[in-house]
C-alpha cells in the first residue's frame, strides 16, 4: 500500500539559514556605506569650521585695524 504524503507548509532549515545569511550580508554592506557617509560628513564639517575660523580671524583683523 502506498503512503500519500501531505504537502508540508513552512521553510526548511537550509532556506532559513540562507535568508539569514543574505540579511547579514546586506546589513554589513549598509553599515559600511553609512560609515563612509558619516566620515565624509565629518570631514566636510571640519573643513567648513576651519574656513569659518579663518574668515572670523580676517574679519577681526580688519575691525581691529579700523579701530586704530
Amino acid at each position: 500500500m502506498r503512503k500519500v504524503f501531505k504537502s508540508k507548509r513552512g521553510f526548511t532549515l537550509i532556506e532559513m539559514v540562507l535568508v539569514i545569511a543574505i540579511i547579514v550580508i546586506l546589513a554589513a554592506v549598509l553599515v559600511m556605506s553609512i560609515s563612509t557617509y558619516l566620515n565624509r560628513a565629518k570631514n566636510a564639517a571640519s573643513s567648513l569650521k576651519d574656513h569659518n575660523d579663518s574668515i572670523s580671524y580676517v574679519t577681526y583683523e580688519i575691525i581691529d585695524e579700523a579701530d586704530m
